[in-house]
């Protein structure tokens, strides 16, 4: 059965997006089955890889899916997945909030939740109030992870001036930070970002 990887956070330009792709991409690169699912009505990832195969001539059916969903539905289509396709992992980008029950379930659903955040004072009230939010979860599910991804990073911080910012969160937090580079926001929907393997493998043996 496929693990479930979601990303979530109560608000929106936290790198949910960004860094949900760039798991996906990396995830496939290493041989695993993947599908992404994006429940943002936008349906950015979804477009942009139309594009990507239109200039490159890359074939669909080579890559990874990516599918378009709504949060209330997104249950329903992971378990449409698994009854069709034997994968390995399947990668969710949220848009709710954490208080849609559609959330809340996808988090009782899901074997890891990823938090993305950088260290500004916003982004850390807005982090804090995920996690709390989220916590209830485990009660139905206690193999859930709660996961905190350092994003947006200034390169020169350390790793224990993150950890320090983080630990009254009391869940998990990736040691491997992602940091303020544009090539983390330039991302392909095709081609892996070969900086963010070791987040992907420290995110793999979390969960």
């Amino acid at each position: 059965m496929a693990k479930i990887i979601s990303f979530i956070s109560r608000k929106g330009g936290t790198g949910k997006t960004t860094n949900a792709i760039n798991l996906a991409t990396m995830l496939f690169n290493l041989g695993h089955k993947v599908a992404l699912i994006e429940t943002d009505t936008n349906y950015t990832l979804s477009t942009l890889r139309k594009m990507e195969l239109f200039k490159t001539g890359a074939k669909d059916e080579s890559i990874f899916k990516i599918i378009g969903s709504e949060d209330q539905k997104v249950i329903d289509d992971i378990k449409n997945l698994d009854d069709t396709v034997k994968l390995d992992y399947v990668i969710v980008d949220s848009a709710g909030k954490t208080t849609d029950e559609s959330i809340r379930k996808l988090c009782v659903e899901s074997d890891a939740v990823i938090v993305p955040t950088s260290l500004t004072q916003n982004d850390l009230l807005v982090t804090y109030q995920t996690v709390e939010d989220l916590k209830p979860a485990k009660e139905h599910n206690n193999q859930l992870k709660i996961i905190i991804l350092p994003n947006r990073i200034h390169s020169l911080t350390k790793s224990k001036t993150v950890k320090t910012a983080l630990e009254d969160l009391e869940v998990s937090i990736l040691d491997t930070i992602v940091p303020a580079k544009n090539l983390y926001a330039n991302f392909s929907t095709i081609l892996p970002e070969k900086e963010y393997l070791n987040a992907t493998k420290e995110i793999i043996e979390m969960i």
